[in-house]
């Protein structure tokens, strides 16, 4: 048997400012948004991994009920 596979996020920001945004990181994908919602979103992941170690869980690993309550706290409070 293969290797099996990591999951990642994949973040697309549907409002623009005309701007081509991308931040690529190891477990997740931003494309896209304005500076704002790129912002957020970016935070939003980085966040949610960070909680995901501290769980000592992997993402793949993680039901979609939780990882949608992890990504919910890890939202950042808008201004």
């Amino acid at each position: 048997m293969g290797k099996k596979s990591k999951a990642h996020l994949l973040g697309v920001g549907l409002d623009s400012d005309g701007h081509k945004r991308i931040t690529e990181a190891d477990r997740f994908l931003i494309v896209g948004g304005t500076e704002e919602t790129h912002d957020f979103m970016t935070e939003t992941a980085s966040k949610t991994f960070e909680t995901l170690k501290r769980k000592g869980k992997e993402l793949e690993d993680t039901s979609g009920e939780e990882l949608s309550e992890i990504i919910r706290d890890s939202m950042p409070r808008r201004r």
